[in-house]
């Protein structure tokens, strides 16, 4: 695997740190700027809005220029508004500098996608993704919890200035790193972009992604709860089973990685089926603490599986224009967050019991599997389609059968 790779997977983890680091932060924040902390809490919000605005949006806006000052440029953005957020007066300007923060997620992880599939051999596309994304579930496991540390003692100002730190060090490696010959989009222009977003095999794969990620937002949004009132485990014990879950979550997608080079579908149906099974088994997990944290474990495993295949898969069902509609894979995960994580909420609001967020991620992950069935066979009538016109034709014009067959 090329080491430019690793500029990739710099920035991912800078990125995944700032976009959760802020649950952790809102007591303090809110705190510090004397708001509430629902209040505060809407600056998760204001990020997540970034991400599904920016992803579509500045993929689609420089469409013709060098992937690889694109995601200079990204990151160039992501220290600004992390550097903005530090030194934010009041909440409102902090809105805006989370809002701003959140508009070259997406973005980055789509191009960079595009950018490590053409460094590598065709078999090893999926893998490349997942190397990317294992600065996004590293940042769970060691990010989050000190950057969240560092707030704590230091302030949470600090917190951003440190991410921006990250950012900067993204920057270096990606100049470093990435080849030029390999950074150069063809000139597609935004036409031909929005064209590729377009077929109806691109949006089965967008819906499969809001789907099976929203099955595990369901649940992983209200896994306190379900960890201390179902598992009794103490508040002070929940950061570190936290941590299981990125390394669960790590793990899922390097494994994901693997096996979707050898069979994307197989791999996809695989991860979706185990998060179906692991969701509807947790409230039995949750009744004792052992058995809770490997829940948390198992859940990130099942969850993140399908994340690179999803991507690959985006990215092939566009392949004439991939950037666009690998950037709206990742507003389709943000889409995820939001909407699991309201459905989930209404299972809890309707007093149906703490573990029962699960049960409804468990039922969005069967959703997922009849949309990644739907367009499974989708696929297969498009395969078949040209076979059956040249048997049509051959049947009608027999003298030019073999012609038509080669």
């Amino acid at each position: 695997m090329p080491l430019a790779l690793l500029a990739l997977a710099v920035g991912a983890f800078g990125l995944g740190t700032t976009e959760f680091v802020m649950m952790g932060l809102l007591p303090d924040v809110a705190s510090d700027l004397g708001i509430s902390i629902p209040t505060a809490g809407h600056l998760v919000s204001a990020y997540a809005l970034g991400v599904v605005i920016g992803a579509p949006l500045l993929a689609a806006v420089t469409a013709r220029m060098s992937r690889r000052k694109v995601l200079i440029g990204l990151m160039g953005l992501f220290v600004a508004g992390n550097a903005l957020s530090a030194l934010a007066p009041d909440e409102h300007w902090l809105l805006a500098a989370r809002f701003l923060s959140g508009l070259p997620h997406g973005a980055f992880f789509g191009v960079g996608a595009v950018v490590a599939t053409s460094m590598v051999a065709p078999e090893r596309k999926a893998r490349s993704v997942s190397l990317m994304f294992l600065g996004l579930t590293l940042a769970n496991i060691a990010g989050v919890p000190v950057a969240t540390l560092m707030g704590q003692h230091l302030g949470w100002r600090a917190t951003f200035l440190g991410v921006s730190a990250i950012g900067l060090a993204a920057i270096a490696s990606l100049a470093l790193l990435i080849p030029h010959d390999h950074a150069h989009a063809p000139a597609v222009g935004l036409r031909r972009e929005l064209v590729a977003l377009r077929s109806v095999p691109v949006w089965l794969a967008l819906g499969t992604t809001v789907a099976g990620f929203g099955a595990l937002f369901s649940a992983y949004s209200y896994i306190t709860p379900m960890l201390t009132d179902a598992a009794g485990y103490a508040d002070s014990s929940v950061t570190l089973l936290l941590a299981l879950f990125g390394v669960g979550a790590t793990a899922g997608n390097l494994i994901g990685g693997r096996l979707a080079d050898h069979s994307l579908r197989g791999t996809l149906f695989g991860g979706l089926t185990s998060l179906v099974v692991v969701l509807a088994l947790f409230p039995a997990l949750m009744s004792t603490q052992w058995t809770a944290a490997t829940a948390v474990v198992l859940l990130g495993t099942a969850a993140f599986v399908t994340g690179s295949p999803l991507q690959l898969m985006v990215m092939e069902k566009a392949s004439a224009a991939p950037s666009l509609a690998s950037s709206a894979n990742q507003a389709a995960f943000n889409l995820a967050n939001a909407g699991g994580a309201w459905i989930g909420g209404l299972a809890l609001a309707a007093g149906l019991g703490a573990t029962s967020p699960a049960l409804t991620g468990a039922a969005l992950a069967v959703l997922g599997l009849g949309v990644a069935t739907v367009a499974a066979v989708v696929d297969r009538r498009r395969v078949n389609v040209p076979a059956d016109r040249e048997r049509l034709v051959a049947s009608h014009v027999p003298e030019h059968a073999e012609a038509v067959r080669h």
